[in-house]
């Protein structure tokens, strides 16, 4: 008898039991030829089809392909599968378990955008409040043209961070690479998003960030980067605290995410997942102590808040996180954004600059706009995922909460297009 699939009632219990309420399924899209039909009619869960995801997961491990794995699916706000497989360490062998705690990357992202959308219900803000409010040193910002660092046209504003259209990268394009490098960012700073070694506040990072020439002009392109630890700054100034503390004040700690946080207390190092890179022959290695690596996440200077890219977590608790977001902002007794906030942030803000056919970009998150543009999943499905190989997707057509952990950096395997198929694979109409 199966023993990884935990009975809905044992889990819902660990989950916070009746906090994952039921959401009516989007009525908001259409598709041709009798697509949409289909897809509404096929959201009953085949557990016997989910179940096929462990062989998958084994498959990975046995091969050499994957370390390990930890993968979490809620419909519904219900737990219907639930499995981990794999080593969290191999070399110490320490098996995955499914209280595990991984390096989410920018998995951070949603959670620092959902504090800017918090102050702008709390009246501190609005989205559309130039950067240069909080922070001054973006009052004039330059972009690179043609190798000349040019004034930008018009100031870069909160909306643009939110959505990736402030033309600000990771400083690791050849153009501006060197003076990415000797202000510590970029290419010293692990991929560019690095930023746990750092003995400074993430808003001193991002002064520095602010002197330095951008790669597009504010609202004309997607550029993915910096954007969301401007954004973590301008929480801290906002609020008036730490941006860890506000996160934990306003949305972990009211989530009941346990073990959602910055950095790890040392006493819990034994939970944290390895890491793990795809080698030239395709299987893993184990990873280095340094940025790119395991990184300073344990005994590190502990000063640098990155809201892009620097938390870790459990799939259990970014899934009550995914889930309040997929009621519209609330879990159980605590809520954390208003509805039209959270449509804001799931809905499509930027038109065609997203450069995904059939997809968008909100506030902080991915977009499904079209069906076929991400795999099976629904119009109106959002997500994102993280450097070390993290993913999530949200799909209210179905009532899914989808969370993937696995610690692979960097990451030459399909796993994750094959765990998402698996998922939709067992949708049947009821």
């Amino acid at each position: 008898m199966r023993t990884s699939l935990l009975t809905t009632t044992l889990l819902t219990a660990l989950l916070g039991g009746a906090a994952f309420a039921g959401k009516p399924q989007s009525e908001s899209w259409t598709a041709p030829n009798g697509a949409r039909a289909q897809i509404v009619a096929a959201t009953s869960i085949s557990k016997e089809r989910l179940e096929r995801i462990d062989t998958l997961m084994q498959q990975y491990v046995d091969e050499n392909l994957i370390a390990g794995a930890v993968a979490l699916v809620l419909q519904n706000g219900q737990p219907v599968y639930e499995h981990a497989a794999g080593w969290a360490d191999k070399e110490a062998g320490t098996r995955m378990s499914v209280d595990t705690i991984f390096r989410i990357a920018s998995q951070s992202k949603a959670l620092t955008s959902t504090a800017i959308l918090q102050l702008q219900e709390q009246g501190k803000l609005v989205v559309g409040d130039p950067v240069s409010k909080f922070i001054p040193e973006f009052a004039k910002t330059t972009v690179m043209v043609n190798g000349s660092a040019v004034p930008a046209k018009r100031p870069i504003t909160l909306r643009d961070l939110l959505t990736h259209t402030a033309g600000i990268s990771y400083g690791t394009d050849p153009e501006i690479a060197e003076q990415y490098r000797a202000k510590g960012l970029g290419p010293a700073a692990g991929i560019g998003w690095y930023t746990a070694d750092k003995n400074e506040p993430i808003c001193t990072t991002m002064e520095k960030l602010g002197s330095l020439p951008f790669m597009a002009q504010p609202g004309e392109a997607f550029v993915y980067g910096y954007n969301t630890d401007i954004l973590g700054c301008v929480v801290e100034r906002a609020s008036g605290l730490p941006l860890d503390e506000y996160i934990r004040k306003n949305i972990t700690q009211p989530l009941g995410m346990k073990d959602t946080n910055f950095y790890l207390p040392k006493d819990q190092r034994a939970r944290l997942a390895a890491v793990y890179g795809t080698g030239p022959n395709g299987k893993i290695a184990r990873s280095g102590n340094d940025a790119r690596g395991q990184g300073h996440y344990v005994d590190g200077p502990r000063r640098s808040f990155s809201g892009g890219a620097g938390l870790l977590s459990t799939a259990r608790d970014y899934a009550r996180f995914l889930e309040a977001l997929r009621n519209g902002g609330t879990l159980g007794n605590a809520r954390i954004l208003a509805p039209r906030s959270v449509a804001l942030m799931t809905t499509n803000q930027i038109g065609d600059t997203y450069n995904e056919p059939g997809m968008g970009f909100g506030f902080g998150f991915e977009t499904v706009e079209s069906y076929g543009a991400s795999g099976m999943e629904a119009p109106g499905s959002f997500g994102w995922g993280g450097a070390y190989g993290t993913n999530y997707r949200v799909d209210p057509t179905s009532g899914l909460v989808v969370v993937l952990m696995i610690q692979l950096m960097p990451n030459g395997v399909d796993f994750r297009e094959k765990f998402a198929s698996m998922v939709y694979q067992s949708l049947l109409p009821q």
